[in-house]
């Protein structure tokens, strides 16, 4: 039996309407929205596609957006300098420096520019620490929308074997201790793992965030898992190998349409929090 496609957009929808009540409950109590800003440096039309794409999310959901663009020359220090600035303004709530950034620059560093309390893309130390240990602090934002997606399809993950192909610090690494948090049992792999195949036909739940364009095979999914395709790649191609796993699957998610809706949803929500956070 197919599986049943995850609906990114809906579970979205959900998380975006009730963002936007709270949005304007806040606006109520600061007298100004709850304002996101933007970091973009250099040129690249995919990583331009995105921020305006948060931008006129924002707009709808009641919350004010601030874009700051830097040249793809910029240094190091210059963007740290905007993102301290950016962090020291009592009118912005969150910030999010869309990465990657041009190879030239510590990426690291400008994350770390961000002040915890702004962080809303979850991408600084601080943040990771926080969600690693349960404590208080904002999730990335990708691996925070891929527990909305389960959740919205009451996927249990207590006592399921998850394998997170993938091990950045924004996405693959933070997944699996969300995932550890549910009670899963996490393995992770990557673009080094030897029989990454045995692994993978093992999981009940598989996340792919490794970037590499239909890697997974279908072939490899053990029947009735859950997949959750957190990749994507020139031509609208994720990091599974979509028809073939959807005949093997339970739930799947598409690329685009799965993922990437509640990113920017979580993103957003996150805004508002730290928004209430400071009116405090």
């Amino acid at each position: 039996m197919p599986a049943t496609i995850i609906d990114g957009a809906r579970v979205a929808n959900t998380i975006l309407a009730q963002t936007h009540q709270r949005a304007s409950d806040i606006a109520t109590a600061l007298g100004r929205r709850p304002c996101l800003a933007t970091v973009l440096v250099g040129d690249d039309p995919a990583s331009r596609t995105y921020v305006r794409m948060k931008t006129n999310r924002c707009r709808t959901t009641g919350l004010d957006s601030r874009s700051r663009h830097l040249s793809a020359s910029t240094t190091t220090s210059e963007a740290v300098a905007l993102v301290r600035a950016l962090s020291e303004d009592p009118s912005v709530d969150g910030i999010l420096v869309q990465h990657p950034m041009p190879a030239h620059l510590d990426e690291r560093a400008v994350f770390e520019a961000i002040a915890p309390g702004k962080d809303v893309d979850g991408v600084t130390q601080a943040s990771f620490a926080a969600m690693a240990l349960g404590g208080n602090g904002f999730h990335s934002c990708t691996p925070g929308g891929i527990m909305e997606l389960l959740d919205a399809y009451e996927v249990d993950t207590a006592g399921l074997r998850a394998v997170v192909v993938g091990r950045s610090s924004i996405l693959g690494k933070p997944v699996g201790m969300l995932l550890l948090a549910r009670d899963a049992t996490v393995t992770y792999c990557h673009s080094k793992t030897v029989d990454l195949d045995q692994i993978v036909a093992e999981a009940d739940v598989v996340v792919a965030a490794v970037g590499r364009p239909e890697l997974i095979k279908g072939r490899w999914i053990k029947p009735g898992a859950v997949v959750i395709d957190a990749g994507y790649n020139p031509g609208n191609i994720g990091d599974v190998q979509y028809a073939e796993t959807a005949e093997r699957a339970r739930l799947i998610t598409p690329v685009p349409g799965g993922v990437g809706p509640t990113t920017i949803a979580v993103l957003l929500r996150q805004t508002v929090t730290a928004a209430e956070v400071a009116s405090l």
